[in-house]
């Protein structure tokens, strides 16, 4: 038994520093390419790089803190938990973002270097920030209306041992709904709309299946941040009503199939189907061995 909590910590950290070293060596070959950020689709990808680097970072702190009993004052742990809702809620927003260029540069290719530039996709990722953080902003505000008092933690830092009233609970999870019905619904629509628009357009039956696999490629992403924030829903639950034990064996096995597989694998999965990326990233992970890059087509 007193082997199991080291263990746990190791199993659970390790995936999550090999992913973040990897998600580091994507974000790395996106800098060391200028060329590459000049398209506003891996603007936007490197830029859901980031925020789930970050957010897998905060949650890996948040649950060694767990185990090794950590204690904070209230604050502190207000300014942990805010800053990981915030980059939850980034994911969804920044897929519907990358979903709407696609869109543009697949039903109106003429007009795409116009519409998506690189100074309106950096707008439209100050925009993700500030719809991301309108809840949390609205929880602070609460806070420190109704009750604005520091003290220090019993138990180790999570959302609720710090937003105990009813309020918070139901203004997150009615926030959580918002955004993931809202970016479900830009989503299937595009999706919707670029199959129609391929189909009907005279263009090649390849352009359409890679069209197609891009629009799945965003849901099955969606449905992978889905996961991650239905851990912060089930987490506030009955489980921490279980006995001690229990309720971290179950947090555990919620820990790792909830936020550090969907969160390792979305980044992931969409920079290796991506041609051009894929060879300019193997250089890197290889350390220069592979030493072939192709030419980038910034369409």
């Amino acid at each position: 038994m007193l082997l199991q909590t080291p263990v746990k910590a190791v199993l659970s950290t390790l995936p999550c520093l090999l992913f973040l070293y990897v998600n580091g060596v994507m974000l790395f070959a996106l800098l060391r390419k200028p060329l590459l950020l000049e398209s506003p689709r891996y603007i936007l990808f490197g830029h859901l790089l980031l925020t789930d680097s970050l957010q897998l970072l905060v949650t890996m702190l948040l649950y060694i803190f767990a185990v090794t009993m950590v204690r904070m004052i209230s604050y502190v742990c207000i300014f942990v938990t805010v800053f990981a809702s915030v980059a939850v809620k980034m994911s969804p927003l920044n897929l519907a973002v990358m979903s709407l260029e696609r869109y543009v540069a697949i039903c109106f290719p003429l007009r795409h270097p116009d519409i998506a530039t690189t100074r309106r996709t950096g707008v439209a990722i100050a925009v993700i920030w500030s719809v991301a953080s309108i809840d949390s902003f609205a929880q602070i505000f609460l806070f420190i209306s109704l009750e604005n008092t520091s003290f220090t933690l019993s138990k180790f830092c999570y959302r609720d041992s710090v937003f105990r009233l009813q309020i918070y609970s139901t203004l997150n999870k009615a926030f959580t709904f918002l955004y993931f019905a809202l970016v479900s619904i830009i989503i299937i629509y595009i999706y919707i709309a670029t199959m129609i628009t391929v189909k009907t357009a005279s263009c090649n039956a390849r352009k359409a299946t890679k069209a197609h696999k891009t629009m799945l490629l965003h849901l099955l992403q969606l449905c992978l941040c889905l996961t991650s924030t239905l851990f912060n829903m089930i987490n506030s639950s009955s489980t921490w009503k279980l006995k001690g034990a229990t309720a971290m064996h179950i947090q555990y096995v919620l820990f790792v199939g909830l936020i550090i597989f969907p969160k390792c694998l979305s980044p992931l999965i969409y920079g290796l189907r991506d041609q051009t990326f894929r060879h300019v990233f193997k250089y890197y992970f290889t350390f220069g061995f592979k030493t072939t890059v192709k030419p980038f087509n910034k369409s």
